[in-house]
């Protein structure tokens, strides 16, 4: 019989980290389902529920700079634990009461995700981690099945959030004593979170300078003498994550059922089937990135999608619009793993999850700021299309700048690889 790995071997540390990223995003597709409806259950009206919402997004954004643009210096492992107590906080105010204030505080300070995504330091603190202990010529495939394990865990977790409140109203429980079955589950999974980060070794923890090392220059957001690299990748991702943010998957619903009157039943399949394809996809950005290089990876498949996106107005009919659509989807997602892997490369080791911090906070905000943008333009007939010319044009603008200025800045592993 093969022996089980000690506890503080790397691939014990990888395996726990997986853990805790399917845990964790099982958890939010648990409430993400039910979050609205556990607020109006408790009688908030639809108004505060957006501001509730809104400020959710927001504080999660802020907790999530502070936290990981310090967790180098303070440690990984407490951060993480830090993260799974503020889970705990929602979970605890959400399930016992139905104070606007109070669940307004909790949801701001504390650790929820409305849409399922990831929220929070834990993305950037583990992918820091798990470079730490990943060979460099291992980290891109085990981004990529890092983020198909978070993507499965989200979709379980969305389905059993249904069925648990289905069960408990079901047995006679009230609609608000059921959604709070969903806060307890929550809470419980924060618990076990914390209890699988005090099981991570010191190897995770970003490395220390050596005695007679000098200096590095005076830190800003946890970034030294890798700031300027991330504020270059920063500005980059947040273009893309603004034309990203223009076609949003709700947006995209609506475009189909006012284009062509498809039902929701057929939205729901177009959108499980395009995002199964968007996650197996990324498994096959390690083998290309191999060949060609991160940057290379990034926008040779990122480039083609865009194309294919700005297509899917112009097709006559549903089903050549949904064909366009998941071509695209095939080949969407191959640039997250590359793009997260590239970016734990070329900064220092002990500058990573500020870097992945600060990287994805900006992304978050290019996002939200979209729907700014886009809500008007799908609400007019005749502009309906234009989100997806625009997010194209401007996710290939990024694309070209992206390879521009950085296809010269290899990781080390390419150098070394190049001779």
């Amino acid at each position: 019989m093969p022996q089980a790995e000690p506890a503080g071997s790397p691939r014990a540390q990888i395996a726990l980290l997986f853990a805790t990223r399917a845990l964790r995003m099982f958890a939010y597709g648990l409430t993400s389902v039910v979050l609205v409806l556990h607020l109006a259950a408790a009688g908030i009206p639809q108004p505060r529920i957006g501001l509730l919402l809104s400020l959710t997004l927001l504080g999660d954004t802020a907790i999530s700079l502070l936290l990981t643009t310090r967790a180098d210096r303070f440690g990984r492992r407490r951060t993480l634990l830090a993260g799974a107590a503020l889970m705990l906080v929602a979970a605890v105010a959400f399930a016992t009461t139905t104070s606007f204030i109070a669940l307004l505080l909790a949801a701001t300070v504390g650790v929820l995700s409305p849409s399922g995504n990831e929220v929070g330091p834990f993305l950037a603190v583990e992918q820091a981690a798990l470079s730490q202990e990943l060979p460099p010529a291992r980290r891109t495939s085990t981004f990529a099945w890092y983020q198909l394990t978070g993507s499965m865990a989200t979709a379980a977790g969305s389905l059993c959030g249904g069925g648990l409140v289905q069960g408990l109203q079901g047995a006679g429980l009230s609609p608000l004593a059921s959604y709070r079955g969903v806060s307890v589950g929550y809470g419980l999974v924060g618990l076990l979170l914390a209890g699988l980060f005090l099981r991570l070794s010191p190897a995770v923890e970003a490395p220390r300078r050596a005695p007679g090392d000098a200096p590095p220059p005076r830190a800003m957001l946890g970034l030294h003498r890798s700031r300027g690299i991330v504020w270059r990748l920063s500005a980059l991702f947040a273009l893309d994550a603004f034309a990203g943010g223009l076609v949003v998957q709700s947006y995209v619903a609506y475009w189909f059922h006012a284009r062509f009157g498809a039902n929701p039943a057929t939205l729901g399949g177009i959108f499980f089937g395009a995002n199964v394809l968007a996650g197996l996809s990324a498994l096959s950005a390690a083998a290309i990135a191999r060949r060609i290089g991160l940057v290379n990876t990034m926008v040779a498949t990122h480039l083609p999608s865009n194309v294919l996106l700005a297509l899917v107005p112009l097709m006559p009919t549903l089903p050549l619009a949904v064909a366009v659509l998941f071509l695209r989807f095939s080949i969407s997602q191959m640039d997250v793993p590359t793009r997260q892997s590239y970016t734990m490369a070329v900064v220092e080791p002990d500058e990573r999850s500020a870097a992945a911090g600060v990287t994805g906070m900006v992304r978050t905000v290019g996002a939200g700021l979209a729907p700014l943008l886009a809500g008007p333009l799908y609400a007019a007939a005749s502009l309906a299309s234009l989100p997806f010319v625009l997010s194209g044009g401007l996710k290939i603008a990024y694309d070209l700048a992206l390879w521009r200025s950085f296809r010269a800045l290899r990781p080390p592993e390419e150098r070394a690889a190049a001779g």
